[in-house]
């Protein structure tokens, strides 16, 4: 039974990132076809056998961890992994890709604009492409997440900054028209043999004082956000999420989990993006949903456990 006695010790501290320091060791992983042992090798040479793989759990974020890089060296050595695919985590983890495969599939998304560098200066047809959006706009990198190199511009004159800003994360970057909604998330997890995917309770992010849920207020403890789980929503809303969470999942193929977040809007729901990787923390969005809808943290990691084994 996995315990979490602290959850504050899952906190951030903004004066002291986590970092990882090259210490000289080097993981060996197990050929394809073979034992699946893997072995550290030490900075001295030697070299150690930390015992067999049975299923790979890759809680990682980012680029190499959720984009399909780490799936598709997992399905190269044939070792078992549970989480998205090669498909579904590129697919997400590039936001204009992902919008086009919802909106292709009849699931609303915000009105976008996909830019290059350089790109907005040089034509007269992307400007008056993101002038159509009206404002306020978002700016935010294709390829990244955790709202990294995110914007939010007020004013068409902020937009040049906006772009550097984003530009810096990504050599892609997508405007976005600013959705006025409550903020909400449901959690998937895909269904055993040919059972259809599950959604959860949802969760809401209430925002009191801070212009949009940055980096700052998912991971450093900012002011003037909170998590209400579950969201106090109407059964009829909830239906309606759950129903379009688990559409949007089986749109971008998704396998074995993924936090989808909606807007909801007076005219209904818009989906913002899905995660096929979100966090995992105890105190994360994905698991309080779920043990919002009845399951605990250790039954959820074993259940993603044997769904990867599943697969």
């Amino acid at each position: 039974m996995l315990e979490v006695d602290d959850p504050d010790r899952f906190q951030l501290d903004p004066n002291h990132l986590p970092e990882v320091v090259d210490n000289g060791t080097r993981i060996l992983w197990p050929e394809a076809g073979g034992e699946r042992t893997v072995r550290v090798r030490r900075a001295d040479g030697s070299v150690e056998a930390l015992g067999t793989v049975d299923v790979v759990l890759p809680i990682l974020h980012g680029v190499h961890g959720e984009d399909g890089t780490v799936q598709g060296f997992f399905d190269t050595l044939e070792i078992p992994y549970a989480g998205g695919g090669v498909l579904d985590s590129a697919l997400c983890m590039d936001k204009h890709f992902m919008k086009i495969v919802l909106q292709a599939a009849g699931i609303p998304v915000a009105p976008w604009v996909t830019v290059r560098e350089g790109e907005v200066d040089a034509s007269l047809e992307a400007r008056a492409r993101i002038e159509a959006l009206g404002l306020p706009l978002f700016v935010k990198p294709a390829r990244a997440g955790s709202s990294v190199g995110v914007s939010k511009v007020a004013t068409i004159d902020e937009l040049p900054a906006a772009l550097a800003v984003a530009f810096a994360e990504d050599d892609k970057v997508l405007i976005e028209s600013a959705i006025v909604g409550r903020e909400i998330e449901v959690a998937i997890l895909d269904g055993r043999g040919d059972d259809a995917p599950r959604a959860s309770l949802p969760g809401e992010v209430v925002l009191t004082d801070r212009a949009f849920y940055d980096f700052e207020g998912k991971y450093l403890g900012g002011d003037g956000v909170s998590i209400v789980c579950p969201a106090e929503v109407t059964d009829a809303e909830l239906a309606a999420m759950q129903d379009l969470g688990v559409r949007a999942f089986q749109a971008v193929g998704g396998r074995g989990l993924a936090r989808v977040d909606f807007f909801l809007t007076a005219e209904g729901l818009i989906v913002n993006e899905l995660n096929t990787m979100p966090g995992f923390t105890p105190i994360s969005m994905f698991p309080k949903c779920w043990i919002a809808s009845g399951m605990s943290y250790a039954e959820l990691i074993t259940e993603l456990v044997e769904l990867g084994l599943e697969q």
